[in-house]
This record gives C-alpha cells, structure tokens and sequence, in this order.
C-alpha cells in the first residue's frame, strides 16, 4: 500500500518538475547584455518575480523527486 501511494507522488512530482521547467525561460539574454540591460530591476530582484518563482518551485520539486526516489528504491 504504501509503496503504490509513493509511486503514485513519485508520478505527480514527476509531471510537475517538467511542468515547471517547461515555464521557464531561456537563461540566453541576446545582445542585451552587451549595453548593460540585464541589470534591470527585474533582474536584481529576481526572487519576487514570476522566473525566480519557477526557480525556487523547481528546486523544491528536484529534492523531493530524489528523496521519493530514494524512498522507492529502498521499499522495494
């Protein structure tokens, strides 16, 4: 039981982390960079916009995967 309700999260995690960086954008700025436009405000308060959402939702996602993973792979 408990090893099919794992596998079940392990499944959904799975599907969310791809979700999740599917959302992203390209780290790629173009030519901006070259005059200096990346140093926006946007880009020095990344954590509060949207992308550092998606950052930080996808580092909690990549633990869980592997610690869920790890979790399999013992229960078996």
């Amino acid at each position: 039981m408990a090893n099919t309700l794992i596998s079940i999260a392990f499944v959904i995690v799975c599907v969310f982390l791809t979700v999740v960086v599917l959302m992203q954008e390209g780290k790629t700025r173009g030519l901006g960079t070259i005059g200096g436009i990346a140093d926006s405000y946007w880009g020095k308060n990344k954590g509060r916009s949207v992308e550092g959402t998606l950052e930080n939702m996808t580092k909690a996602a990549a633990v869980l995967f592997m610690v869920l993973a790890f979790v399999l792979n013992i229960v078996k």
